[in-house]
């Protein structure tokens, strides 16, 4: 289904530049360098996907367009393989592939993550902003 005229989607996409045109490391914001200061909740026995991998992978889904949880599991399930690699997903050594994690696993870790540790960051939208300059 198109957009419809009024949506915003045709502006946010001219300002990410064209196709020919890619982005670099001077003109993009590195969530990781925020998303690394949030604690992992979860106990380290059995961690098969590293949380920084997640959150970035989240996060890159709600800036994408995705409102809800199956939103954002839909979007690492369909991301492509040199995406989960950029946002920190490690290659299964067998098949070289980078699996992704089950629904569940993301959203457990969503429930579990400080929201206040987010919140305290009060600098965090606005470090985006300074370093996507």
């Amino acid at each position: 289904m198109p957009a419809r005229a009024s949506s915003p989607i045709p502006s946010a996409l001219e300002q990410l530049g064209s196709p020919t045109d890619p982005l670099t490391s001077s003109n993009v914001a590195d969530l990781r360098r925020f998303l690394i200061l949030i604690a992992d909740p979860r106990d380290a026995r059995g961690l098969r996907y590293p949380a920084l991998a997640l959150l970035c992978a989240a996060a890159s889904a709600v800036l994408t367009g995705a409102r809800s949880l199956i939103a954002i599991s839909e979007w690492i399930t369909d991301a492509p393989q040199h995406v989960l690699s950029v946002l920190g997903f490690a290659a299964d050594p067998l098949t070289g592939l980078r699996p992704v994690p089950h629904a569940a696993t993301v959203r457990r870790l969503l429930q579990r993550v400080d929201g206040d540790a987010l919140d305290a960051r009060q600098d965090f939208g606005r470090g985006i902003s300074r370093w996507s300059r």
